[in-house]
Order: structure tokens, then C-alpha cells, then sequence
């Protein structure tokens, strides 16, 4: 697998973020080995904290300092192609089954176990895989502005017409995508100009996705998002990753998807959700999960207000106080 990596010296004195490093490497699925970067914090029960699309381990650095102090081994990973991870270079080696097995070899390959999944974003679509393909090594979840879609509700006899809509769906600058997510939908799903945006608008690049969707990002905080991408053969990854979203009932990760639910339909351990209230992508999403994953009962679900599609950033603090209640509720 071709892949590159980002030079160590783009990481040097980034806000907020004096982590230590720590690097493995994992089975690459093509008969080799990656390496993946991820942070390991403090002791106690290990709290699994996975990113999504374009961030990296950056954007839990608000939420490591309470967490530890209450307790708890926090474990942050970034994502193969983000972060100080490798990067493949070809965006045909990034797939929805391929990010779940990168995962599956980390959590095999540091023997991580009774862990608590808090995901967000791609976080989630990959995280509650993980967890679902691999349950005795997981006693919780915390799902935050995240899901794991699967089809449900579309006829499959949609598919055509949903990948005609997508072909013809314009590659928009990055402020007109956030202005169709806060506007009624059109003639096609508004997530479409997202998938569009990042797979071919020139414009496109993780540190400007970011400032334009946090609440506030200084100069120093748009270096750090900016960081591990400094050419466009390090963004190939993020470029891909709207368009593995299962959207579309033809999606291939649709069967492994619904297998999962059908996992989660029986999942009795603690689940919790904790969505923000300022999130136009996965408003509502929360509902499914608490009416069908019988974990989910009895917990304090919450919307946090103030919180957009990045909540670690937007309300870290707010988010971290939240899972520690939570692990106090269920010891």
C-alpha cells in the first residue's frame, strides 16, 4: 500500500496539545503493515475516543485533562489518513470494511479490552462496527452527533435516481454546503453537496471545514487542522470518506450495517447519547438508538446546547462531565 507521512515537524508547539506520541503498527489488509498514531493518557478504565471526518486526535485535546483527572485511561487514535497516522495515497485503499479492520487490528494489536467506545462523526460509523464485530472487548458506549446508517426507509429500487442525483450534484464552495445544511432541502439530500465538496471541489481542505463549522478556531487552532495535510496527497482520505456513507441502498457496507443493528437490537450494556443542539447533519439521529438498543434505557440521554457538529471542540468540557457521570452511573 502506497502511502505517506506527515513530517513530525508540522506537529511541533500546536495549542493546547502537549501529548505524548505513541505509534503501532497494523495489518494493512493487502499484506502488510500501517502505522497508526494515537494518544494514551492516564489510568483506569479505558475510554476509546475516535474522530471523524477531517479531524484528528486534535479535536479531544479539551476533554483528555478532565477525563484523566476523574479517573479514567484515555485513548485516542487518529484515524488511518488523518492525524499523525499514514496516509494512504491511492483513495481506492479506503473503504468502509477496510477503516473497521485497521480498527479491529488496533484494538487486537494493543489487546484493549472492557473498553467504552465514545465516538463521534466517522467515529461512529466505524466505532459501533467495531464494537458490534467485537463485543467482548467492549462494556459501553457514548455516541455523540454520530450513527450508523444503513438504508432504512429508502426502496432500493431508489438507488438510480439517488446516484443520478449525486452525479449531477455541483461541487460547492465550502460556506454555500454549510448554507444548504441550514436550509430545506431541495431537489436532493443536502448531504450530497458534502460528498460532492469533498471528493472534487478545488477548494477543499480539513483546516478550512474546520474553521468554518467550530464555534471559534484561532490562527494557532487552524495550524493544528491544517497540520497533518500538507499537500493534496495527504487529504486523499478525507476526500473519501463522505462518499463510502452508506446513502444509497446499493451502498456494500449496507449488509454489514444492518447485521450491526440487529447486533445493537440486543446490546443490554450501557449505551448513552449526547448529541448538540447546533448540529444540521445529525439532528434526531439520537432517537433510533434510544428506542431500539435496550442498553439505552434508563440512561440520561442530553442535547447539549451551545454544540455544533463538533461538540469536543464547541462544548469539550460539558461532554467530558457528561461521560463521567455516565461512567459513574454504570461502574
Amino acid at each position: 500500500m502506497d502511502a505517506v507521512r506527515t513530517p513530525e515537524e508540522r506537529f511541533v508547539n500546536l495549542p493546547d496539545y502537549p501529548f505524548v506520541p505513541n505509534y503501532v503498527e497494523v495489518d494493512d489488509g493487502q499484506g502488510g503493515l500501517i502505522r497508526m498514531h494515537y494518544l494514551d493518557e492516564g489510568q483506569g478504565r479505558i475510554l476509546l475516543c475516535m474522530h471523524g471526518q477531517p479531524s484528528w486526535s486534535y479535536l479531544y485535546r479539551k476533554m483528555i485533562p478532565p477525563l484523566v483527572a476523574a479517573g479514567f485511561r484515555v485513548i485516542a487514535p487518529d484515524l488511518i489518513g488523518f492525524g499523525k497516522s499514514d496516509k494512504p495515497v491511492n483513495r481506492a485503499d479506503y473503504t468502509y470494511a477496510g477503516h473497521v479492520h485497521w480498527m479491529k487490528s488496533f484494538v487486537e494489536t494493543l489487546d484493549l479490552k472492557d473498553l467504552t467506545l465514545v465516538c463521534q462523526d466517522w467515529g461512529s460509523l466505524i466505532g459501533l462496527r467495531l464494537v458490534a464485530e467485537n463485543a467482548d472487548r467492549f462494556s459501553r458506549v457514548v455516541l455523540a452527533n454520530g450513527g450508523l446508517p444503513d438504508g432504512q426507509g429508502i426502496p432500493e429500487d431508489m438507488a438510480p435516481k439517488l446516484h443520478e442525483l449525486l452525479a449531477d450534484t455541483p461541487a460547492l464552495p465550502i460556506e454555500e454546503v454549510f448554507a444548504r445544511f441550514a436550509a430545506p432541502m431541495d431537489d436532493r439530500p443536502q448531504f450530497m453537496y458534502w460528498v460532492k465538496h469533498c471528493d472534487a471541489a478545488e477548494d477543499f481542505h480539513p483546516a478550512n471545514v474546520m474553521k468554518t463549522a467550530l464555534k471559534s478556531c484561532s490562527e494557532e487552532e487552524y495550524r493544528a487542522w491544517a497540520a497533518p495535510f500538507p499537500s493534496e496527497e495527504y487529504i486523499q482520505g478525507a476526500r473519501q470518506f463522505p462518499s463510502l456513507v452508506p446513502i444509497i441502498p446499493d451502498n456494500p457496507a449496507i449488509p454489514a450495517n444492518r447485521q450491526a443493528w440487529a447486533f445493537y437490537q440486543q446490546w443490554d450494556k450501557p449505551f448513552l447519547t449526547a448529541f448538540s443542539d447546533s448540529d444540521p447533519v445529525t439532528r434526531g439521529g439520537e432517537q433510533r438508538f434510544i428506542d431500539s438498543v435496550p442498553g439505552a434505557g434508563g440512561q440520561k440521554h442530553t442535547i447539549i446546547k451551545g454544540g455544533g457538529h463538533f461538540l469536543q471542540d464547541d462544548t469539550g468540557e460539558e461532554f467530558a462531565a457528561l461521560i463521567i457521570q455516565f461512567m459513574q452511573d454504570n461502574p
